[in-house]
């Protein structure tokens, strides 16, 4: 995991107006979300079963996620790395992964290590500047 430092963090803004903005830059609601504290998370790069992404994790300072009012703060982003297995899986979700890729399965490493770090600290910086000037 790389923490980048940026202007995004303790911004504020109203998730679902944000959420709708930049859905159009590639960005969705992390699967860890809860109540109380998300993430807006983005493809860098993907190949194979290895995927850099770029987390921008955030509270909710009133209301609940699940309603588009909540308004949220943002915490550090930060690029990090899954691997998932690319082979065919020999249990009863076969049939999903005959593609060769289980959307559903976990990742065999969540943070995996990441090479050249320079480079993935620059995009990730770069990237997070769009939503900078989204924010309000």
């Amino acid at each position: 995991m790389l923490q980048l430092q940026t202007d995004l963090e303790g911004k504020m803004a109203y998730f679902g107006d944000l959420k709708n903005r930049i859905k159009s830059l590639g960005y969705s609601i992390g699967g860890n979300w809860d109540y109380h504290k998300g993430s807006f998370d983005s493809v860098l790069w993907r190949k194979e079963g290895e995927t850099i992404y770029l987390r921008l994790p955030f509270e909710v300072l009133e209301g609940d996620l699940d309603h588009h009012e909540a308004y949220i703060k943002f915490q550090t982003p930060y690029v990090i790395k899954h691997v998932v297995n690319v082979g065919l899986d020999k249990d009863e979700n076969s049939l999903l992964s005959t593609s060769g890729f289980n959307q559903f399965q976990d990742p065999i490493d969540k943070d995996g290590q990441i090479v050249d770090k320079s480079r993935w600290e620059l995009a990730g910086e770069k990237a997070v500047e769009q939503i900078v000037h989204l924010v309000h």
